[in-house]
């Protein structure tokens, strides 16, 4: 078929090239984050607004990934943005807890079904980790239980068995926890289970074999680095019955996937865990992390008759700005705000959806609530080994990614995409429009 749409002009970005340029000077590779997108270099951010990012070239682009989901107001969200200016004139950080927390802590308590207690810490990794130590803690056992392929922030052994490839993860039977970095010790990926997603039997057959040891499940309740994908019930009845025969925790990661409801995601899906990783949303646009759960769970770092069973502190746990600005732009998200987040990801999936089947293209949609993510696949993904991109497959979706870029849009690349509250009606059909327009073209893939 011939492109039936032009070719959009390149758009501007000789700012962005220089100071790329400068910060490989200084910066190895030139970015703080590998998840950096650079095609070859990154669009360095001058400002935002609402559902809007502009670069320091002039670029304006409605913003699919705020920040990899953090920001579910869109950028500048007012409230917050008074809030803490507020809060800045009586002090940035201090040694002494303040009221700030206790505000977002009761908030997050009413909230989510699963949390009684909570402790606040500085990023989503802080928050996995000191819940897998939480759970050892409480267990004396050291080994952790996992998805395969999906991603829970930088802890050793929540990193390990997160990129396996169709020549390192092993048979389906008997996955494989390959090392996430040169030099990771081995004892590491011995103390790391894989599950994979939606395999019930499977499950209840390692998390068996292997309960001696583990102390904990953690299951992201719709892994996003592994596909975006819905969770089965018979899945999830398989690990929770099988960890409560054995003693085992469940940690439910939901640093990313809390957005997916008023009540988080384990709510929406019928999970019950004992301990809840939280961050990203709840922080209103600055660090956070959060640890919650049940009274007995979190009773690990209570250290009122004596020393912990988990010690654990931050110098900038707690800080009285992030708890300000989490609890005002939780506030905000009202139930009534979660439905129209609901009501946009619902008429975009749809859209989309349809589109494929109008063009008997082989692209598919997984995702949830205000999340989305396209898959350069006619049958969607249930587990992270079919979510898996081939080399042409991982072409195309860079491409779509451009392709979205020169359209004014930004779509992260192999990650969930996300709506926010500053989006409306027309900026959903500007996605529908742009992927239309992919769809017609010609250069698609190539």
């Amino acid at each position: 078929m011939r492109a039936r749409t032009p070719t959009s002009p390149t758009l501007p970005t000789q700012i962005s090239e220089k100071l790329y340029q400068r910060a490989r000077l200084v910066i190895p590779d030139g970015v703080n984050r590998s998840t950096v997108e650079r095609h070859p270099h990154p669009d360095y951010a001058g400002w935002g607004h609402g559902a809007y990012l502009h670069d320091v070239d002039g670029n304006r682009y409605l913003d699919l990934n705020n920040n990899f989901t953090t920001l579910i107001h869109g950028h500048t969200f007012e409230p917050v943005i008074e809030a803490v200016s507020r809060a800045l004139r009586d002090g940035t950080c201090f040694s002494n807890p303040t009221l700030s927390e206790i505000h977002l802590a009761e908030l997050l308590c009413e909230r989510i079904p699963a949390v009684e207690q909570v402790r606040f810490v500085n990023t989503g990794t802080e928050a996995v980790m000191f819940a897998i130590k939480a759970a050892r803690a409480a267990t004396g056992r050291p080994a952790v239980a996992k998805i395969e392929g999906a991603y829970h922030g930088a802890y050793d052994w929540a990193e390990a068995g997160q990129t396996g490839t169709p020549e390192t993860w092993g048979p389906p039977e008997e996955p494989l926890s390959v090392a996430y970095y040169s030099g990771q010790p081995g004892s590491v990926t011995d103390e790391v289970i894989l599950l994979r997603f939606n395999d019930a039997e499977g499950a209840r057959r390692r998390i068996a074999a292997h309960h001696q040891r583990l102390a904990c499940i953690l299951i992201d309740p719709m892994p996003s680095r592994a596909g975006l994908l819905p969770p089965d019930n018979a899945f999830l009845t398989a690990v929770v019955e099988t960890a409560r025969q054995y003693g085992v925790l469940i940690i439910a990661d939901e640093v990313l996937n809390l957005r997916q409801g008023y009540n988080g995601a384990s709510a929406r899906f019928g999970l019950n865990p004992d301990l809840i990783t939280m961050g990203k949303i709840i922080g209103g646009g600055f660090p956070i992390g959060a640890i919650g759960g049940s009274k007995a769970a979190m009773a690990v770092f209570d250290g009122r008759g004596g020393p912990p069973l988990l010690p654990q502190a931050g110098t900038f746990s707690a800080n009285p700005i992030s708890m300000v600005a989490g609890f005002t732009s939780m506030i905000a998200m009202t139930r009534q705000q979660f439905e129209k987040l609901d009501r946009l990801g619902n008429h975009l999936r749809a859209s989309l959806r349809q589109l494929i089947a109008k063009y008997e293209a082989p692209f598919s949609v997984t995702g949830a609530a205000s999340l989305f993510r396209l898959h350069p696949k006619a049958d969607a993904p249930r587990e992270y080994r079919d979510a898996y991109l081939s080399g042409q497959e991982a072409q195309t979706m860079r491409w779509l990614g451009r392709h979205f870029k020169q359209h004014g849009i930004v779509l992260p690349y192999a990650a969930a995409a996300c709506l926010s509250t500053a989006m409306d009606e027309s900026d959903i059909k500007l996605i529908i429009d742009t992927f239309e327009k992919a769809l017609i073209s010609e250069e698609i893939g190539a």
